[in-house]
This record gives structure tokens, sequence and C-alpha cells, in this order.
């Protein structure tokens, strides 16, 4: 009987050894040597901007796989900070490609930000929502950890808030002296983020693990790889070489595949780039909600975007003045990226205030997310139509018995 149980094995392992390689995000991976026959065949700005954009997506993937493996060898704090530092890799590496090409693609790098944070909470968050209600009429949640990633992100409004009202109050046209006060700005409050986000790290790693509670532990096994410490460090830094690659060429053929596409550059930050760089997460959270493991697709989609907006904003802020700009990154954005920031933020934390999500809450932060899409499609490409918005803006932000002294003042 053992010799006979023996001679079987190796036939019931081979169908599941086959069938674990033909997965969509292995057979995802030929756009990636596709791109690469694009681009080096000399073909057209928007067959590389797409295919270069499907190929990030399988890499992206397999980054958090290897990521989630080295977590797992590590043990709970090591891989808790490994995962909390690698998490959104793919999104820092394109947002560095653009920020290398100097400040007139700024503004794609802040739309990059806003996007990864509002895609991850209403778009990432509503789908797993939506998908998990649809199978289960009710699903719960650990309140006490959503509240204090909602409670996370509430700061980095606050990062994000006060450099934009700073420009603002300056007038039109802010003075040499004025912009260097907005630079130093920024980057004292993204040290400040920074400092939050390692307190952050503290509290849910080491002081306060009990909070995170949950089906995490269960669910992180089952999604687990089972790679060894070479294999998983070897994917991860393959993975991170073909990303970088693929972003320069993405980067490079952003313009003319906006052009060639009808999109300004805000819309393809805000939507295009960020759905590329969180596809992989889009498809895990999505997965374990479906399994009734709420509590790890809330900790996906929320801690992507507080890793995002309290990690790897201030990464590029101090990033862009080691790259030696003549006028570095600041937090200053538009009204309408922090509008989107902050009401994101505030329908979330409505959402998860209970504990409990159904179908219909999903539904609703998917349409917050198409309304902001519509919103930023929609934003004035033309640079006239550009200082219109600002000075419009302003307006809104400090009226004109404000705006006129100042003007007058600098007159005089």
């Amino acid at each position: 009987m053992s010799a006979s149980t023996t001679r079987i094995q190796p036939r019931k392992h081979q169908p599941e050894h086959w069938s674990a390689h033909l997965t969509p995000l292995n057979l995802a991976l030929a756009a990636v040597p596709l791109a690469a026959s694009v681009k080096l065949a000399g073909g057209s700005g928007v067959w590389v901007f797409v295919t270069a954009g499907l190929g990030i997506i399988p890499l992206a993937g397999y980054m958090g796989k290897a990521t989630e493996a080295l977590a797992g060898r590590l043990g709970p704090a090591a891989g808790g900070l490994l995962n909390a530092t690698f998490g959104n890799a793919a999104e820092l590496i394109i947002a560095l490609m653009v920020l290398s090409r100097g400040p007139e693609m700024f503004p794609l790098v802040k739309a990059t930000i806003t996007g990864s944070v509002i895609g991850n909470l209403l778009l990432v968050l509503g789908l797993s929502i939506f998908a998990g209600g649809l199978r289960y009429p009710e699903q719960r949640f650990n309140r006490t950890n959503a509240g204090v990633g909602a409670t996370l992100l509430a700061i980095a409004c606050a990062g994000l808030i006060v450099p934009t009202l700073f420009f603002h109050l300056y007038g039109s046209r802010p003075t040499e002296a004025e912009s260097h006060t907005l630079t130093n700005l920024s980057e004292e409050i993204a040290v400040v983020l920074v400092a939050v986000y390692g307190l952050s790290l503290l509290f849910t790693l080491r002081t306060h693990r009990h909070l995170l509670g949950g089906d995490d532990a269960a669910a992180g096994d089952e999604l687990e790889p089972h790679w060894g410490v070479g294999r998983a460090l070897g994917i991860l830094l393959g993975a991170t070489a073909a990303v970088a690659v693929l972003s320069e060429w993405l980067v490079g053929a952003v313009e003319t595949a906006a052009h060639a596409f009808g999109m300004n550059d805000v819309f393809v930050g805000v939507i295009v780039v960020a759905v590329v760089g969180n596809a992989a997460e889009h498809s895990t959270a999505v997965l374990v909600a479906r399994r009734n493991r709420m509590d790890l697709a809330v900790q996906v989609a929320v801690g992507s975007s507080i890793q995002v907006a309290l990690f790897v904003a201030p990464v590029l802020v101090f990033a862009s003045h080691l790259m030696g700009h003549p006028h570095p990154l600041d937090l200053h954005f538009t009204l309408l990226e922090v509008a989107a920031i902050v009401i994101s933020v505030a329908v979330v934390t409505l959402v998860c205030h209970d504990g409990e999500s159904n179908w219909l809450e999903g539904a609703m932060l998917l349409a917050v997310y198409l309304i902001f899409a519509l919103a930023f499609y929609h934003v004035p490409a033309h640079p006239k139509h550009a200082d219109l918005l600002q000075r419009h803006e302003r307006r809104f932000l400090i009226g004109f018995r404000i705006e006129q002294p100042a003007r007058g003042e600098r007159a005089g």
C-alpha cells in the first residue's frame, strides 16, 4: 500500500504544478517582452505606453508576492517593516522616473500621488466591498484598525492642505522668497509625515499589535507564496529592475499617449498611471474580500493609501533635492486634488466607522471615484485655461478682499 501511494503522488502533484503556472499574473508577463520589442523596434509612443503599462502590472504583482514571502521568513516585526517599505515600490519607481525629468513634470508627480491615494481608498476598497457584498450579505472587519488608518489619513490631508493654503495666500505670482518659504515648509511637513508614519509602524507592529486582530494572519498564510529567501530576493530584485526600465519607457511616452487619447496630463497621472501601479493590489484586495477576509482587504486598501501619503510623498520631496532640481518638489497640490483626497478620506471614514460593509457601500465608493475621474478628465489642459482655473481657486480660498490689497502692495 505504501509503495502504491508513493507511485500515485507524483501524478496527483503534476496537474497542480502546471495549473499554478497558468495564472493570469503569469500570462500577463507576456506584455514585458512585447513592450521591449515595441520599444526596440521604434514603435509609436502610444504602443510603448500601452505595452509598458501592461508589463508593469504583473511585475508589480511579483514584487508584492516576493515581499510577502520575505516577510513571512523574517518574522512579524521585520516582515511588517519590509511590507511597509516595499508595499508601494512600483508606484514609487514610476513617480521617481517622472520626477527625474525636471520641474515641468511636477504636476504629473503630484497627480500620481493623488491618484494612488484616492484609487486605493475609492476604487480598490470600493471594488473589494462590492465584490464581497455580492457573495455575503454583510461582512465585518476590525473597526479599531480602520479608525486608526482613517486618523492617519486625516493627518496626511493636513500635510497637503497647509502648503496649498500658503501657495494661494501668496497671490497670483509668488516672489522668489515666498516660493523658497513654500519649499522649506513642504520639507518640514515631509519630515513630520515620515515621523508619523514611523510611529504608526511602531504602534501597529510592536506596541499595539493586538489591534490588528481579525483574520489577517490566516489570510496571509493562505495567500503567501511558498518561496525560499534566495528565490524571493531574486524575484524582488529582478522585478524591481524591470519595473524601473518599463517605467522609464512609460513616462517617456506619456505626453504622446495623452495627446493621442485626448487626455490631459493630470488625468493620466491621477487615473491611468495610478491604476497601472495599483493593479496588483486591486486583484489581491478583491480576491480576499470574495473569501470573506474583509480585514485584510481593508488593510490592503487603507494601508497602501497611508503609505503613499505619509511615506512615498515625503520621499519624493527629499529625492527632488538630491536630484538637484532648481525648484524642488513641494507639497502644494491643486484645489481639485486636495478636495479629492479630503472627500475620499471622509467618505471612507463614514463607510468604515461601524466595522461592517455591504455591496451598496462599495457601489457608493465606486460612484465617488467615477465622479472624480470625470472631473479630472475635464480639467483644462491649455496653459491659459490652467491659469484661469488657478485664479478661480485663489478667489474661492481667500476672496477678493485679501487678493486685491496683496496686489496693491506688490504694485507699490
